[in-house]
């Protein structure tokens, strides 16, 4: 799989975090790799490592996204749109791998092809304050 379709699994297992506890998400990356036959082991290796990685990350992630989003926070926000929002902020904080723009772009695909209306220009401001922002190199992860 290339990075694309490899960070769309990622985002469709943050997806889920919304709407079953923390308890129960632990099974979930075993159930949803079951549905993916063409993703090899080390496709499956990639996600589930990002997916555990944005995980302890999630509060400060949505402080982030709080602090540059100027009409909706979090807990109003369209589930699929903070699902995007959470991947590409950890991408762009956390993820040496994966240059800003590349991030914001992603994001930016991620919300065209999976949310609706407004979401892409509102994915693009959010990640574009907090990129704008953006002091030094990216944090330890």
């Amino acid at each position: 799989m290339v990075r694309t379709e490899l960070r769309e699994h990622v985002f469709k297992l943050l997806f889920q975090i919304e709407f079953y506890q923390p308890e129960e998400m632990a099974e979930h990356p075993g159930l949803y790799f079951e549905s993916l036959e063409q993703a090899s082991e080390q496709d499956q290796a990639y996600i589930r490592t990002k997916y555990e990685k944005i995980l302890p990350h999630v509060p400060e992630i949505d402080a982030l996204i709080n602090e540059k989003s100027t009409d909706w926070k979090t807990k109003r926000m369209n589930k699929v749109d903070l699902a995007i929002l959470r991947l590409a902020v950890y991408e762009m904080k956390w993820d040496e791998d994966i240059p800003t723009g590349v991030a914001i772009n992603e994001a930016v695909e991620l919300a065209k092809r999976f949310s609706g209306g407004e979401s892409p220009a509102f994915v693009n401001g959010v990640l574009g304050r907090l990129a704008a922002g953006a002091d030094g190199p990216k944090q330890e992860a």
